[in-house]
């Protein structure tokens, strides 16, 4: 649900704005979990916790990401690497939070209690305010107009730079989330007690925190950025080298220094990997393209975990799932590098600078999507200043 809704959130977003559709998310994603407490079979529980929850979570989750490309300019990547340490944090409090309320409530008080919870959605969503767009003075006529908004604008397709991240990220998702999966079997598989076992995730979410503000800093220095498409590359083959060194892992303190080095990829590749794609397409594009892009993701999702439980069982060895992973992540990360490269890096930079620079002309404005970025730089001569990010 949180991928394969892209295009709804897509649309839903371009045709009301952020701030409405994350409010409504956070009402689904709390009634999602507070129904929950009332079912009586676990089909009830799929269909609450995971599509009315998961629907809920999506409509907070893709809007957040659009909030920040519109809000953020100059130090984009450092806020896109604040933003996305959210989710560690909760990879390591969420564990031991539900033991807690399972232990004092049980299910049904804990799935209530993570209703409550989950209703912050909806502040959340109060904080993001559409951004006015700058008045100009009354005699100086009317100001640059937006573009109408296509509510799923599919001409991304057309953009090379879209369809080899695309591409990538789609491959790079076969193995991305396997490791995480199943890496507390794996000790458990070793000998390792239930507790340390569980203990290994801790250690990764705790190293997420602090690697993805970190890879936003480093992407957002003015020598670094321009190359951020590489840096990506970068995460993605170090993440899959070390799933690969996993493999060998072959006791306890082995995959303890399996899950820093993972901690430590997976972060950049959180931080970097939408940082990218509001890169390539730019600002009036990324709400659609974001959505078709988790749509593929999606795919990717539903057959690369359960692929490598199926090696697994065809097996019963976990060193196979893990370089099955590592060698998907690696070809994901020689696609876009290699795309990138001969693709990309041919088109004339005058084309590309007026592909995604040059204003649009002769289109109305529409007063539900005038969020537009307040930029602090004064108005000179009677002209409005723009910057190439802000002339939409």
């Amino acid at each position: 649900m949180l991928y394969g809704t892209g295009p709804l959130c897509s649309v839903c977003v371009n045709r009301f704005g952020c701030r409405p559709v994350m409010f409504t998310g956070g009402l689904l994603a709390s009634l999602g979990m507070v129904s929950a407490s009332f079912c009586g079979s676990i089909i009830q529980l799929y269909f609450t916790t995971g599509v009315i929850t998961g629907l809920g979570l999506a409509l907070n989750f893709q809007p957040s990401l659009i909030m920040l490309n519109r809000y953020f300019n100059k130090r984009r990547p450092m806020a896109n690497g604040l933003a996305a340490a959210g989710s560690p944090v909760f990879l390591c409090a969420l564990s031991p939070l539900g033991q807690v309320l399972q232990d004092h409530y049980g299910w049904r008080g804990g799935f209530l209690i993570l209703g409550g919870l989950l209703l912050n959605c909806c502040v959340c969503a109060a904080l993001m305010r559409p951004l006015e767009a700058p008045r100009l003075g009354s005699g100086s006529g009317p100001g640059p107009q937006r573009p109408s908004r296509r509510l799923l604008d599919l001409s991304v397709f057309r953009d090379r730079g879209f369809v080899i991240y695309a591409l990538a990220a789609s491959i790079m998702v076969l193995g991305l989330f396997v490791p995480p999966v199943f890496v507390v079997s794996y000790a458990k598989d070793l000998g390792v007690p239930d507790t340390q076992a569980a203990f290994l995730l801790t250690i990764l979410g705790f190293i997420d925190i602090f690697a993805r503000p970190t890879a936003g800093f480093i992407t957002g220095l003015k020598k670094v950025r321009p190359y951020s498409v590489y840096l990506f590359s970068f995460a993605m083959f170090f993440n899959g080298f070390t799933d690969l060194t996993g493999s060998t892992a072959s006791d306890y303190g082995g995959l303890v220094v399996f899950c820093i080095f993972f901690g430590i990829s997976y972060g950049m590749v959180g931080a970097l990997q939408f940082e990218v794609l509001m890169a390539i397409v730019g600002t009036q594009k990324f709400s659609s393209a974001i959505g078709l892009v988790l749509l593929l993701e999606a795919i990717a999702v539903l057959i690369g975990p359960p692929s490598g439980g199926k090696l697994l069982d065809a097996t019963h060895v976990y060193q196979y799932v893990f370089v099955l992973a590592g060698a998907e992540v690696l070809a994901s990360s020689l696609v876009l590098v290699l795309g990138n490269f001969l693709c990309i890096g041919k088109r004339p930079e005058a084309a590309t600078e007026e592909e995604h620079h040059k204003p649009p002309e002769d289109v109305k404005v529409d007063s539900r999507e005038v969020e537009q970025f307040l930029k602090t730089e004064p108005e000179k001569n009677g002209e409005v200043v723009h910057t190439p990010e802000t002339s939409v």
